[in-house]
């Protein structure tokens, strides 16, 4: 399988190409999750967690993706660690670096962190997620969740909507998805509509009703109150009323469009709790459910390209 990267610190650096093998590898092991043959992929390498910002679903995905391909799984305790003692992140890296670990996935507060941590160790570093950057993950677990479902991951049109502004989710996946001739739609609020944001080749909308016509796939995201410093918003429920789905909303959108939350979800703010539980448009459970199919693929090919690396220099493997 043709997939170029070392690392996945973020969609930009992949092309179309290797986004469909990882997407391809992501199915095969979606269809056939908990297989035992799957157990010997990362066999004797060393996967560890450190997530210096709380997560339940990546850091649980991950930890399972591992443990189902058969890698000796750690969890690091960010919040106890030393940098809570005045440790940099520099340092964190070089101590690491000296346990010889094969995978390191980081969630970091700050963008740009992964990307500097991953050049002082000799591991595959994978982003689960940096400040208001990047989430190459969640946006591959899309993609899969929108290709399984649509049949394909080309030429459709995707509306995404809400924080646009906090949201490494929202960037991650307009590039993954221009990538992949898509036409992508962002509606929000201004206060929470990024400057100069329709660089990236979208449309901008700040009315659901118009946003929403005829698009194919809804998108929602999560109002990030912890990025926020000032008041983005009159209140949650005036918040609702004009950008909360609901089915006077969503009937905009094309009768079999499919309704996407990465979650967590606050229900009555960002979605109704009807629409989140419709399994006809709903595919929020189905996005879970691909989280671990892509981690999977995303450790095995950077595992591949990490042990052939390793072995042109006569690193023992």
């Amino acid at each position: 399988m043709s997939f170029g990267a070392k690392q996945l610190l973020g969609i930009e650096h992949l092309n179309p190409s290797d986004i469909s093998t990882l997407l391809d590898l992501a199915d095969q092991y979606a269809d056939r999750p908990t297989d035992i043959a799957h157990r010997n992929v990362l066999a004797g390498m060393t996967q560890i967690n450190m997530f210096f910002e709380n997560s339940t679903r990546t850091q649980a995905s991950f930890e399972l993706a591992g443990k189902r391909l058969g890698a000796d799984v750690m969890n690091m305790a960010m919040q106890a660690s030393s940098i809570k003692k005045g440790e940099t992140l520099i340092d964190t890296a070089l101590t690491l670096n000296a346990m010889h670990p094969d995978l390191l996935v980081v969630r970091h507060p700050h963008s740009g962190a992964v990307d500097l941590l991953s050049q002082k160790v000799n591991a595959a570093v994978l982003n689960a997620g940096d400040g208001k950057h990047e989430h190459p993950t969640q946006a591959l677990l899309d993609a899969l969740t929108i290709r399984r479902r649509k049949g394909r991951l080309h030429r459709l049109s995707v509306a995404i909507c809400g924080d646009i502004s906090h949201s490494r989710v929202a960037r991650s996946n307009i590039i993954l998805l221009g990538k992949m001739e898509n036409r992508v739609r962002l509606i929000g609020p201004p206060t929470l509509m990024p400057s100069q944001i329709g660089e990236l080749g979208v449309e901008i909308f700040d009315s659901m009703e118009e946003g929403l016509k005829d698009v194919d796939v809804v998108m929602m995201l999560r109002l990030q109150r912890e990025r926020m410093d000032g008041g983005f918003i009159p209140s949650e429920r005036e918040y609702f009323h004009r950008y909360g789905l609901d089915a006077a909303k969503l009937s905009h959108a094309k009768d079999d469009a499919i309704v996407m939350h990465p979650g967590p979800m606050n229900r009555g703010v960002e979605i109704d709790g009807t629409i989140a539980d419709d399994i006809n448009r709903s595919v929020i459970q189905t996005q879970v459910e691909m989280g671990v199919a892509v981690r999977m693929a995303a450790m095995d090919l950077l595992a591949r390209n990490l042990r052939a690396s390793r072995a042109k220099t006569g690193v023992m493997v």
